[in-house]
């Protein structure tokens, strides 16, 4: 099978919209792309527009990763400074990305964009982390390209679909030579 080359300047990342509803239910009713998530595959046009309008909103920044501006899966980073006064220098990072794009780069290339750009217009940041779940080695591969360092597996950490499972914590400072 032959792999499309995909170049950089037709990806982007920009606010999710409601018409973007039909693109964010290919991804989120994916079996393979919601295995390691934390929340279950979609089952009706309601759960995403919810996801849409309301739980997008919630995180501290948000963007569809979109091909030609059709958006092929979403991007974030989670604060803990609202619960956690003592973790307001960090946030977390979550990606997810139709399975049909994986393995071409894409994310790799949109998670560099948002440690920049994180950096950047949060200030106040010091820390972007990102847990894995130890048997997503694609994610795992994804973050070391993008320069996060591995800091280690913690074990039984999160409790996911019925399940304990082991996470690999990864993360990149704003100081460190590669941002």
């Amino acid at each position: 099978m032959e792999s499309t080359v995909i170049s950089s300047n037709q990806i982007s990342l920009r606010p999710l919209q409601l018409s973007d509803l039909d693109d964010v239910m290919v991804w989120t009713t994916d079996e393979k792309v919601a295995k390691f998530c934390t929340w279950e595959t979609y089952t009706s046009k309601e759960d995403g527009i919810n996801f849409i309008e309301n739980i997008a909103s919630k995180f501290l920044w948000c963007k569809a990763i979109c091909l030609d501006d059709r958006a092929i899966g979403c991007v974030s980073l989670s604060s803990y400074a609202e619960h956690d006064k003592c973790r307001n220098k960090s946030a977390e990072l979550g990606y997810v990305m139709g399975s049909k794009y994986w393995g071409k780069g894409i994310v790799t290339n949109v998670v560099k964009r948002v440690v920049k750009a994180a950096f950047t217009e949060l200030p106040q940041l010091e820390r972007l982390e990102a847990l894995v779940d130890v048997e997503n080695v694609g994610s795992q591969k994804v973050l070391e390209k993008a320069g996060f360092y591995r800091e280690g597996v913690l074990r039984k950490y999160l409790f996911i679909k019925g399940k304990s499972r082991d996470m690999v914590m990864f993360s990149v400072l704003s100081n460190d030579p590669q941002v």
